[in-house]
């Protein structure tokens, strides 16, 4: 294979036109490429199917996570030994020079089976504190081709899935954390040591912090494997009492025991339950968002942000939606239900962890949706504890029935059907209300992805909001 590192003259096939898509077309253009599209659904494509590419004019293919490397014409491209590259190694061999630095922005990235999101958001919000300019960028927010040609960044906070790790082999990050691996995409990367080998490339020559999740043995078996560039930290993050060269929990502290903290910085860096996006106003501990939080920490003190700055800034930090949001709340003389959107979790791993942030049979838990493959008797069993009952969505309910049948046939089951689409989520809430008790909470963290009933899990979310509004309303006594 040939790398192309100039791409002016270059030809370049931009296959999938989603928004990273269409940014790469314009980066490319700028640099002087000629690009060719394909996209079977895109009327402006030049190509809309794969017997229609003409391989011989390509230099190189950039990618979009659409597309699994057993796909025919990416399968021909490798045959025909063809630089092919996702949209995050394009960025990087493209970045530019801050204009306020003088040299490129430095990268922090950040990948995990789950919290990857909330943690970019919070490394992004801490680098700001700091005066600098650092959005999130990547799997989230500016397309990360859009944002490293942009001499405005000083630093980019980079969410990476699996999909855009496949295709990228040239970064060299500042700082880069793996949040957890649990299974997820296996069909598209065929299998779980390929997709743990994707994610751990984001540790391959990381300079300053390379941050792995302490409580995760996979995870921290990849952050002993790697192989970081000399002078490299890596710092673990635990949910326990600290070790040397961890950050972690301690008597309801958060404590520092990285080596990353200035000498003046004291060990007990704040209170948890002075962060209020991590709890409950009666104290309850949302855990993988606190762990989510002391990565995103690990990862800024890394980059050399004082400690205090960074305190600060995690302290006023809001979380995006549709990450464990209350939406509704309904009180009575008995008691209040709460109604908690966390259409974010799209997987049972990121289930497991929104489930358990909660009490003894205190959730009606809205499950159910595309299942990509997946099964669910090992969260539920898991669980069982937790879930008093269950309203199951989605056009194939068949795993999460079996998974209730084998692991725990006593709890209540109520299966909505798929059509018509559009109330699906006012019957899931009326039927999940009619469930809940008071002290309970209406749990909608589905463990499955969104698109056989709606437009994203930013839309799943939304409607379960709606509709769990019109509830308490229609309900309040």
């Amino acid at each position: 294979m040939t790398k192309v590192e100039d791409f002016s003259g270059a030809t370049v096939l931009v296959a999938g036109l989603g928004v990273s898509g269409r940014s790469a077309c314009t980066v490319l253009r700028d640099h002087g490429a000629t690009v060719l599209t394909f996209d079977e659904r895109k009327p402006e494509a030049d190509y809309h199917a794969e017997n229609e590419i003409e391989f011989d004019r390509l230099d190189a293919i950039m990618t979009s996570p659409v597309f699994a490397p057993s796909t025919p014409f990416l399968q021909e491209a490798a045959r025909r030994g063809l630089d092919v590259m996702s949209e995050v190694e394009l960025a990087w061999r493209l970045r530019v020079d801050s204009s306020h630095t003088g040299k490129p922005a430095s990268w922090i990235g950040i990948t995990g089976t789950n919290g990857k999101t909330s943690t970019t958001e919070m490394t992004s919000e801490m680098l700001r504190a700091a005066g600098l300019h650092a959005p999130a960028v990547g799997n989230i927010g500016t397309p990360v081709s859009a944002a490293a040609v942009d001499p405005c960044n000083d630093a980019l906070a980079v969410e990476l899935s699996s999909f855009q790790m496949h295709y990228t082999d040239s970064l060299e990050l500042d700082c880069a954390a793996i949040t957890n691996l649990a299974d997820d995409h296996l069909d598209w990367h065929g299998g779980f040591e390929n997709y743990a080998a994707d994610k751990a490339k984001v540790y391959h020559g990381v300079k300053r912090a390379l941050v792995y999740n302490a409580d995760d043995e996979r995870v921290s078996e990849l952050a002993m494997a790697a192989s970081p560039a000399e002078g490299c930290r890596r710092v673990g993050f635990t949910l326990h009492e600290p070790h040397a060269g961890q950050i972690g929990v301690e008597d309801g502290w958060i404590v520092d025991r990285s080596g990353l903290r200035s000498a003046d910085a004291p060990e007990r860096v704040a209170k948890i339950l002075d962060f209020a996006h991590l709890t409950e106003p009666d104290g309850t501990v949302y855990p993988h968002l606190l762990a989510d939080a002391l990565c995103a920490l690990a990862l800024v003190l890394g980059r050399g942000i004082p400690t205090s700055v960074a305190v600060a800034a995690l302290k006023a930090f809001k979380p995006g939606g549709h990450r464990i949001v209350k939406v509704a709340e309904a009180s009575s003389k008995n008691g209040v239900i709460r109604f908690v959107d966390d259409s974010k979790a799209t997987n049972a791993h990121a289930a497991r962890a929104s489930l358990s942030s909660f009490g003894p049979k205190s959730v009606v838990w809205i499950a159910g949706g595309l299942a990509k493959g997946s099964r669910f008797e090992d969260l539920v069993a898991d669980q069982a504890k937790t879930i008093r009952a269950a309203v199951v969505i989605g056009v194939d309910q068949e795993p999460m029935k079996a998974a209730f049948a084998a692991k725990d046939p006593d709890i209540p089951l109520t299966f909505i059907e798929p059509e018509p689409n559009d109330t699906v989520m006012d019957r899931a809430v009326e039927a999940a209300g009619a469930m809940a008790e008071p002290g309970d909470v209406v749990l909608m963290a589905p463990a499955c992805a969104s698109m056989d009933q709606f437009r994203s899990y930013a839309d799943r979310g939304d409607r379960f909001a709606k509709a769990a509004r019109r509830w308490v309303t229609a309900h309040a006594e």
